[in-house]
């Protein structure tokens, strides 16, 4: 290690793997079994134990907590994992629990932005260029695909799915899973429309968006029940984003999931 780069009030484990390049703040705490990539910065009073792997040109601010156990009661001790890609931004306070289960890991891919006080419990997956906001609380269990955007001072139920490029409005309820590409707001929530804005932001297409805003008034507007709108959904223009969507709207019927935040007419199966 590269001790110009690591303050010398840090507190390192001889068997911490840290790239040369990694840069460590004062007082921070880094355990047995971590592996830290290069060009990755670890703030003041951050702590992280192991099992946990962090890649490439992370930020870690001051005071996050990463890889600690997991505050589930199930938990028996066995081996488990935090594991963090690359280029993502982890900011003050944020924890990030490893996961229950011999061998499982708590995952977070790449360009993600994690703002203060959020909590990553065990056995999350968070995708990639996923934006979460100050003071959210991810429950054991939950799936957040890429480029979905999380507002701010909420909870999240465990087992609970959201959807690629959905975006989630701040001091919401989200009990429930939450369908691709759509915004959800509200306690209780609801589906009010398309995340335009952020469709576009993604450089969708006019094309594109105009099939996901007949999806979209095909789930919400036309009173259909959730099976007779996912066979109109098969008849209009194939596309990637339109197979997704049906195919999240149809796993989030199966056993061990949650269901689906309602929009205002979507009706469900009894």
């Amino acid at each position: 290690m590269a001790t110009t780069l690591i303050h010398p009030t840090a507190v390192i484990h001889p068997d911490a793997q840290l790239h040369p390049t990694v840069e460590v703040g004062a007082y921070a705490v880094i355990g047995d079994n971590v592996k830290v990539g290069p060009d990755t910065t670890i703030g003041a009073h951050a702590v992280i134990e192991g099992p946990t792997e962090i890649g490439a040109r992370n930020q870690i601010f001051p005071g996050a907590a990463i890889g600690l156990a997991p505050q589930d009661l199930k938990y028996d001790g066995a081996p488990s994992w935090v594991r963090i890609g690359d280029d993502n931004r982890i900011r003050e306070y944020v924890t990030i629990n490893r996961a229950t289960g011999a061998g499982a890991a708590t995952a977070i891919g790449n360009n993600n932005l994690l703002m203060a006080y959020v909590h990553v419990a065990h056995n999350c997956r968070i995708g990639d260029s996923v934006v979460i906001a100050n003071s959210v609380a991810l429950a054991g269990y939950v799936h957040i695909e890429s480029k979905a955007t999380i507002g701010g001072v909420l909870g999240i139920h465990q087992f609970v799915h959201i959807g690629r490029l959905a975006m989630v409005g701040g001091m919401s309820r989200i009990d429930r899973d939450v369908p691709p590409y759509m915004l959800v707001e509200g306690n209780p929530s609801r589906v009010r429309s398309l995340n335009l804005v952020g469709l576009k932001r993604a450089g969708m297409s006019a094309e594109e968006l105009g099939q996901l805003k007949k999806a979209f008034r095909t789930l919400y507007r036309s009173g259909h029940t959730l099976n007779e709108s996912l066979e109109l959904l098969n008849l209009l223009p194939d596309s990637e984003d339109l197979q997704h969507l049906c195919r999240f709207l149809r796993l989030s019927q199966m056993p061990g999931r949650r269901g689906l935040i309602p929009g205002r007419r979507l009706k469900h199966e009894d």
